[in-house]
């Protein structure tokens, strides 16, 4: 077995070497993805006879392929973590997925509409093949009951942001200031960086493997469910719905939130137009900057013997990030009150966005690296990638959702789709504390047993 291996006494940091090489990978693909996310609205809407032309949509119809999108990208990870159970194997997966990615962001840099789809749909395959299985490998790195796990999912997570965060800084100033295909083409070098580094770290990474080397065992795979893990996958796919609703209304940052930033927000500061794109920055700073604060404060509640389990962080992360819409209920009623921004004046406060993105950002961080880690914990074996593709694949019903959402606002108005967000995921939220208990008596003691591991 993989715990056995010489590798794995390899350590930076008290993790695993090779989560410092997922970290990277996972890094510069989010960095591809997440520049494109931050423009792909914005050049959807742009005007098509500026200097820098987009397609010239409306807000409605950008809404809806945005939706479409984003939820094809995370729904292809169920084949993608079905083939890597059933075929290949998750290592060879990411590499396919990578692969993928650098020629869909590659030809989404040609200024044509055959490209333009073409490389939409590379990279919805792309993901589908990286994103359940290299999150998979992360659990791999860590023997059952090591309370690391969730925090090495979180340092995992903070490499999705730090990508994130470059990205909409460096892809969105690009592609709005430059050429909306140069943001995009630069995406594309970001993944093929991601991608070399990850074929230079393979040595590191034969831990990760440890769910591979077990399904290709043919006991494994043909031994029926036990009853403990049949009740283990229902309270998987019931926390499911808690990640539809989190993402539903968290997506509103891709969509409406960032249509909201490019066109009823002031963003004057001291003579400069703070870019639109820019906004999608601030999540991703944040989780850097209190990622590792909220994965210790939950650790620290676990030691101290107070509620901690996952489904209770991710109902909590879902409540305080749903208050986050609040503050964009505020936004715009400021709004309402002073009308469009002309010459510097009126519109509504930049401030508004900010404290959003730090609500939602605390909720993401109690929620999201906490699923990934749940998921280890307590799907079977044989469907390990599977599993992880499902939620990925609710991820994406999620996003649809979003755009749905957003589609609704050209008729229902911000204010009503925002406040409706607030109160929606925080009475569910509330409604799920109430159920939590009697779905943790069919974890079976999952968590139970969870401690420091001698480093």
């Amino acid at each position: 077995m993989a715990d056995t291996i010489d590798v794995k006494q390899k350590e930076l940091f008290g993790h695993p070497v090779g989560l410092y090489v997922l970290f990277f990978t996972e890094m510069w693909e989010r960095f591809s993805f997440y520049g494109m996310r931050a423009i792909l609205v914005l050049y959807l809407v742009a005007e098509t006879k500026t200097s820098n032309a987009g397609l010239g949509w409306t807000n409605g119809e950008a809404l809806a392929l945005y939706g479409w999108y984003t939820m094809l990208v995370y729904v292809s990870s169920i084949p993608g973590g079905w083939l890597a159970d059933k075929f290949f194997g998750q290592k060879r997966a990411v590499l396919y997925g990578g692969v993928l990615l650098v020629a869909g962001h590659g030809i989404l840099a040609v200024e044509q509409m055959w490209a333009f789809y073409s490389g939409l749909a590379l990279i919805i395959l792309g993901v589908g093949l990286l994103k359940p299985n290299i999150s998979t490998m992360v659990g791999g790195l860590y023997k059952k009951g090591d309370i690391r796990r969730d925090k090495g999912f979180t340092i995992f997570y903070i490499g999705i942001n730090v990508g994130a965060f470059l990205s909409s800084i460096i892809v969105g100033y690009v592609g709005e200031v430059y050429g909306w295909h140069y943001g995009f083409g630069l995406a594309g070098i970001g993944m093929a960086l991601g991608l070399i580094q990850y074929v230079a770290g393979q040595k590191y990474l034969h831990d990760a493997l440890s769910h591979e080397s077990e399904s290709e065992d043919a006991t494994i795979q043909d031994k029926p469910l036990t009853k403990v893990e049949k009740d283990r996958i229902i309270v998987l796919f019931v926390s499911f719905f808690l990640v539809i609703v989190f993402w539903g209304a968290f997506e509103q940052a891709g969509g409406l939130m960032n249509i909201y930033a490019s066109e009823k927000t002031n963003r004057l500061i001291m003579g400069f137009d703070f870019p639109a794109s820019w906004f999608q920055s601030f999540n991703a700073m944040f989780i850097i900057l209190l990622g590792t604060t909220v994965a210790g404060f939950w650790a620290k509640r676990k030691l101290q013997g107070k509620i901690s389990t996952s489904l209770f962080k991710m109902i909590v992360g879902l409540i305080i990030m749903g208050m986050g819409f609040f503050f964009m209920t505020a936004a715009a009623a400021q709004y309402s009150a002073n009308g469009p921004v002309v010459d510097g004046q009126g519109g509504s406060a930049m401030y508004w966005l900010v404290l959003a993105y730090l609500f939602h950002t605390v909720g993401e961080l109690s929620l999201s690296p906490v699923a990934l880690s749940y998921i280890t914990k307590l799907a079977p074996v044989k469907y390990a990638s599977l599993i992880m593709g499902v939620y990925f694949a609710m991820t994406g019903i999620g996003n649809k959702v979003a755009g749905l959402l957003g589609e609704a606002s050209e008729s229902l108005g911000e204010y009503t789709i925002f406040t409706g967000i607030a109160i929606f995921c925080v009475g569910f939220g509330l409604l799920m504390l109430l159920f939590r208990k009697k779905l943790e008596v069919l974890t079976h003691g999952a968590e139970d047993d969870e401690h420091e591991m001698a480093h």
